[in-house]
């Protein structure tokens, strides 16, 4: 295993992300393939940047924080 993944910023692989944001590698894809988590791609490789994982989280909990609030 990279330990270097702490510090990636870009390039994430599903497995990373998914590291990152506590799924398994086939959420992440799962997810990205039903375009509702932030990605880019490589060919056919889809990646992640840890920014915009971060910021996708926080918004998941604003939006999730805003339905029990109504």
């Amino acid at each position: 295993m990279n330990t270097n993944n702490t510090q990636k910023e870009t390039g994430l692989t599903p497995k990373e992300a998914g590291e990152l944001i506590g799924c398994s590698a086939y959420t992440v894809k799962e997810l990205a393939r039903g375009n509702r988590i932030p990605f880019y791609r490589v060919g056919s490789r889809y990646l992640f940047t840890r920014a915009t994982l971060m910021d996708w989280i926080t918004d998941q909990e604003q939006n999730n924080y805003r339905k029990e609030d109504k």
